[in-house]
């Protein structure tokens, strides 16, 4: 079976993709292509699916728009545990197992499709975790093999008070943390969001309590260029000035992350009004790390 097949063209010029082989399929949006200067990869959050990142209020700021507009090709893939991949891992699969499927499916679209000077990770939340754990996985020099860079978002390493105990994500009581002041986001988002929430595997589910065990040894094997950004109303982690440094310094193979914070911005960047502001910023890192790839591939 092919690596990368067809579901459908949306609308929108978007498509509906399959990436990977028997049990290890993962349903994927794709925007752009050709010959594209990169791939951006984006991974959703918990309880949510690639609709995020398509701008359901404002698709014209989305990540999917603006980045196909300059040249990427952007993949929003359904996690290992989500959507299509459910049949086949019905319990989900923990973040670390998730990265190296991935890791696979990255490799197979290589294989078949073109990638310009290689991929870029882009994760929210937990999928912010997964994207994590994928750019410690093996990378090499060659532009199917390269990775640029990583763009994390609303990702932390120790959770706030507020979160310590938190509800299902698909409950009430995780409103505040999940959202902020609701002047944050456009009219409508509330309601167009739902069609974007699904259940939170199991397997996820368990290894959320660990994620600030893991993260030093995550993040000390990333040799990539990295970027941190947080709402100033960010609900979900600690982010006091020693918390970022000692968050910062975790990454040893590289220099020093660097940290933005959003003004007006909750835990949800993409959804906000702040969106277009977050998108544009993941971007124009996107190109800082493209000048440091060979001149050959850019």
């Amino acid at each position: 079976m092919s690596a990368v097949t067809m579901e459908a063209v949306t609308a929108d010029g978007m498509e509906r993709i399959v990436l990977g082989r028997g049990r290890h399929r993962l349903s994927a949006w794709r925007a752009g292509g050709g010959s594209p200067r990169s791939v951006l990869v984006a991974f959703h959050g918990r309880a949510m699916s690639p609709g995020y990142f398509a701008g359901p209020v404002a698709p014209h700021t989305s990540l999917l728009a603006l980045a196909s507009s300059l040249g990427h090709t952007v993949l929003a893939v359904e996690r290992p545990g989500y959507g299509l991949s459910r049949s086949s891992h019905p319990l989900g699969l923990p973040l670390a197992d998730q990265a190296r499927l991935l890791r696979q499916a990255l490799t197979d679209y290589a294989e078949l499709n073109p990638v310009g000077a290689g991929f870029f990770l882009l994760g929210h939340s937990d999928g912010g975790k997964t994207a994590l754990y994928l750019a410690g996985e093996p990378w090499g020099e060659a532009p199917a093999e390269r990775l640029l860079g990583l763009d994390l978002n609303g990702c932390g390493w120790h959770y706030s008070q507020a979160a310590a105990h938190f509800p299902s994500t698909l409950g009430a009581g995780a409103g505040r943390l999940n959202w902020g002041p609701l002047r944050l986001y456009p009219g409508g988002t509330f309601r167009a969001s739902r069609a974007l929430l699904r259940d939170v595997p199991t397997a996820e589910e368990a290894d959320t309590a660990f994620w600030p065990a893991r993260f030093p040894g995550a993040a000390a094997r990333v040799r990539c260029p990295v970027r941190l950004t947080f709402g100033r109303h960010e609900g979900w982690w600690r982010l006091d000035r020693d918390e970022l440094a000692a968050m910062a310094a975790c990454f040893t193979r590289i220099r020093r992350p660097m940290v933005e914070h959003l003004a007006e911005a909750g835990h949800n960047l993409s959804l906000g009004l702040a969106a277009p502001r977050y998108h544009l910023g993941a971007l124009a890192f996107l190109e800082e790390c493209l000048t440091t790839a060979p001149a050959t591939v850019r």
